[in-house]
């Protein structure tokens, strides 16, 4: 089984995955492969994204940031999953949730008691929301295939027209299906849009790319290509230069391949799916390639291998010391494909005079010993001058100050959905769950997740408190696109539904 698996359980881009593969790989995320194929995610974020273990007390206390500095809980009780972060005008801050299809606005901490004053919904029903951005009095969201924008009022804090679609028919879905937007200094809206696979040759040509338009949706053209999962991207102060992180392939070892930070240059490319790291040669699409490889573009700085960096952002406010003017901030989410966790932290990058750029710890505490509580997605800079961390893992927004004292001991735990199947009459909730019963029996969940069912010497991943982050509909849409590794499951929407009702009735 294990000769026939190759390195990327690689599909046809755009072909649905059968139930024996769906299978195999429920194998590979039990971890029952060795180191290459290793799957070690959080439990509960594997399958499910923001599953994460009640955050103990003492987990807080020892969050760890540079001497002068102060670290706490800012915002909690977001919904699933907060990714994408930008200050308003005002002050305030939003929030795309994808799992929910909202963007919510966090307010500004008008009180001075260290936390957000309130939170509402801004936009609801997007398609898998994740770049959020602001022009001239437009809000812009990169959906998972288009780009949206409607008018927004900064002072109230609110959308004040219709949801226009600018950019339509951008490839959706795949393992990477995020869209991520931001203007340039050039006036240019760029859009990531990364890989369907892990490894594979795309047959859409925008996949692995950074894409650009003008502010209304036209003139759209591809930017840069050979880039896997470019999620975060910010342009260097005083320079202009574009950098963007990307997330190397799978399934190659503990230690291979390095995530990168690349230097985007227009027309550029950067190696993928033919060549890692500084133009090593993949070993399933590097024959042949040689003058490809040659051409690719190496990154100007590695990050340890899997450790998933995401959201990156150039420090341009004076509230800080000296060595942190003009340094990157830079979320590393953390590790799925590694024997031991790695990652799960905010890094400091310095250029330094020679041209090298020097690596930091900046927050970590979000893992110790195997235990994740939180895992880093964007970082904002707001107008006091204190970075604002996104974790899809605790729901929570972490705020990191210079000169303060941090936030102290706190427990945090999301409250429980009443009803989670809220929605479903009450005649209609056995013929649901039962449905749902024999898709779990169809795709050999119960192999994963329940330990005699499991293969000898597997790591099970049990479903527990599903109630405490998911109603039916939010557990349904994340199912469209599940986190890495779990493959996408090749069911209807109402099959999806069916699925998450017998979850939530089963697993509450």
């Amino acid at each position: 089984m294990r000769a026939g698996l190759g390195t990327g359980l690689r599909a046809r881009p755009g072909s649905g995955i059968g139930v024996g593969l769906l299978a195999v790989a429920c194998f590979l995320a039990c971890g029952w492969l060795p180191e290459r194929f290793a799957v070690n995610a959080p439990i509960g974020s594997m399958l499910f994204g923001t599953l994460g273990d009640e955050i103990e007390t003492a987990d807080l206390a020892e969050m760890r940031v540079p001497e002068g500095f102060g670290i706490a809980v800012w915002a909690e009780g977001l919904p699933p999953t907060p990714r994408f972060l930008r200050f308003t005008e005002a002050g305030d801050l939003l929030v795309s949730a994808p799992r929910s299809g909202r963007i919510v606005l966090l307010e500004r901490d008008a009180d001075g008691d260290g936390a957000s004053d309130g939170m509402r919904t801004v936009l609801d029903g997007l398609d898998r929301p994740h770049g959020v951005e602001l022009r001239d009095g437009w809000l812009y969201v990169g959906e998972t295939g288009a780009v949206a924008r409607a008018r927004f009022d900064a002072d109230a804090g609110r959308v004040t027209g219709p949801v226009e679609r600018i950019v339509e028919g951008l490839p959706p879905g795949g393992n990477h299906w995020t869209k991520t937007l931001r203007f340039g200094p050039d006036g240019w809206l760029y859009l990531h849009v990364g890989s369907t696979c892990n490894v594979c040759i795309e047959e859409d040509e925008r996949r692995a790319t950074i894409m650009r338009f003008r502010a209304d949706g036209s003139e759209g053209a591809i930017y840069a290509t050979g880039l896997r999962n470019s999620v975060g991207f910010d342009w260097q102060p005083g320079t202009g230069k574009l950098f963007a992180t990307d997330n190397g392939r799978d399934l190659l070892g503990d230690d291979f391949p390095p995530c990168e930070l690349n230097e985007i240059v227009e027309g550029g490319f950067y190696g993928w799916p033919f060549a890692n790291g500084d133009r090593v040669p993949d070993p399933d699409f590097g024959a042949g390639q040689e003058a490809r490889i040659a051409e690719s573009i190496p990154p100007v700085h590695p990050f340890r291998a899997h450790n998933a960096p995401l959201g990156i952002h150039f420090v341009r406010g004076a509230r800080v010391p000296d060595s942190y003017r003009g340094a990157a901030l830079v979320a590393l989410h953390g590790s799925w494909n590694r024997t031991r966790k790695d990652g799960y932290k905010v890094v400091s990058l310095h250029w330094q005079a020679d041209g090298r750029i020097e690596e930091r710890d900046f927050a970590t505490g979000f893992e110790r010993d195997e235990k994740v509580i939180g895992r880093p997605v964007d970082v904002a800079e707001g107008p006091d001058g204190a970075f604002y961390v996104s974790d899809d893992y605790a729901g929570v927004i972490w705020r990191i100050a210079w000169g303060e004292r941090g936030g102290g001991a706190r427990r945090l735990r999301s409250a429980r959905i009443a009803d989670p199947l809220a929605g479903i009459p009450e005649d209609e909730r056995p013929r649901l769950v039962a449905s749902g019963a024999a898709l779990y029996r169809e795709h050999a969940c119960a192999s994963c997740h329940e330990a005699e069912s499991a293969p000898e010497g597997t790591a099970v991943k049990p479903l527990e408190g599903l109630a405490e982050r998911y109603s039916v509909d939010s557990l349904s849409l994340l199912l469209e696109t599940p986190p890495q590794p779990m493959p996408t499951p090749p069911i209807s929407a109402d099959a999806r539904r069916e699925l998450a009702a017998y979850l939530l009735d089963r697993h509450p």
